[in-house]
């Protein structure tokens, strides 16, 4: 076996599992998850009708760069949504089975052992795992040096926080990368879910500060902006020297993606009408529950995402666990996402809260965490 693998920590949610599986949640109350950031909202019907009309397409083997009329409307929305230059969809648009797969898979072509990579803290622990398993050292946070960098970990907006990085903020990840020559893997996955202004984008930020994409990929998907996680559909977009190793490696490693899901990628990219009503849902339930949250406990809106980052009177594991068992919630413990770094550890004594589920069962939700709070 892979002695690499022996470097790779439980998953958040092995942990939560282990640390609720030493007993049984309150019979009297239903149960509500708001653990995991899977939308709950409706598929779009054109999605699935798109799907159903690509059907035929699944007797043919597909093609790892995917189709020509994908990749341009890929592009196009790249456009409209970022006001970039239509990038060319032949070497700088690439279709990924979702942005879990290809986020991992971006790392094993551009690291080689003993590299470093960065990493926000808290994070998306895929990056940590495509670190390690590339023979790679995940640094978490900042580092006091960039010596050995080839990698950067970017995710705005960020989960769990939901903060987004701003210009200022990308001009100086830029300039880092132009000096040490790192590649910038920029996750944008949350990025059509937000409550006031469109979060700035990597390959935006290259075009407001008026230098080329070089070293930066942007990586977005379907599943929250369209609500089909299922279909695990996304692209990578950005530097085509990059993409062109990119995509030699996912030839190799088969990673094309079906022609009946290029199909229902295609019709999702180029509407914008669900995803106006996708973020009115988001923004009914951020209203009805954040006044619902008050002392002992902490939170305020996100810039982007679905997640609510709620700072706890104590212990986040142990408040997550007691949740789960007196009052039938179950949600993410904060110190489970991140990693023990410059003195302490980010996520402790925070959980993370997913508004996927209904208004209503947000709002009971909501009412039970904060009852918890303040008789706890």
């Amino acid at each position: 076996m892979n002695p690499l693998l022996e470097r790779l920590q439980p998953y958040p949610f092995e942990k939560l599992r282990a640390l609720i599986g030493g007993h049984t949640a309150n019979a009297d109350l239903r149960p509500i998850n708001l653990s995991i950031g899977e939308p709950k909202h409706p598929t779009p019907a054109l999605v699935k009708d798109a799907l159903a009309k690509g059907l035929d397409g699944l007797a043919v083997y597909p093609a790892t760069l995917g189709t020509a009329e994908l990749r341009r409307a890929i592009a196009a929305w790249l456009e409209r949504r970022y006001g970039v230059p239509r990038l060319d969809a032949d070497t700088q648009v690439l279709p990924v089975n979702g942005t879990r797969e290809a986020l991992f898979a971006f790392a094993q072509t551009v690291l080689a052992p003993g590299d470093r990579v960065v990493c926000p803290n808290p994070f998306y622990q895929i990056y940590e795992g495509a670190a390690l398993l590339a023979g790679a050292t995940p640094l978490y946070g900042e580092p006091r040096s960039w010596e050995g960098v080839k990698l950067l970990y970017v995710c705005s907006p960020a989960n769990p926080t939901g903060e987004v990085l701003d210009l200022p903020g990308w001009k100086r990840l830029l300039e880092l990368s132009d000096r040490h020559g790192f590649a910038i893997a920029s996750d944008e996955c949350y990025s059509e879910i937000y409550f006031d202004r469109p979060p700035l984008g990597s390959l935006e930020a290259c075009h407001k500060l008026g230098r080329s994409d070089q070293r930066v990929v942007a990586f977005s998907s379907l599943s929250k902006r369209s609500n089909c996680p299922g279909m695990r559909s996304g692209f990578a977009a950005g530097d085509p020297a990059l993409l062109r190793k990119f995509l030699l490696y996912r030839t190799y490693h088969g990673s094309a993606m079906s022609l009946a899901v290029q199909q229902a990628s295609i019709a999702a990219w180029s509407d914008e009408k669900h995803v106006i009503e996708n973020r009115r849902l988001y923004l009914e339930k951020f209203k009805a529950v954040l006044p619902l949250i008050t002392t002992p406990l902490k939170t305020a809106m996100p810039e982007g995402g679905f997640y609510l980052w709620i700072a706890t009177p104590g212990d986040d594991a142990e408040f997550a666990r007691r949740l789960h068992r007196e009052y039938n919630v179950l949600v993410l413990p904060g110190s489970f996402l991140a990693r023990d770094a410059a003195g302490g550890n980010p996520g402790r004594n925070h959980i993370r809260v997913a508004l996927v589920a209904s208004v209503e069962e947000c709002v009971e939700a909501a009412r039970r965490v904060q009852r918890f709070a303040e008789n706890g």
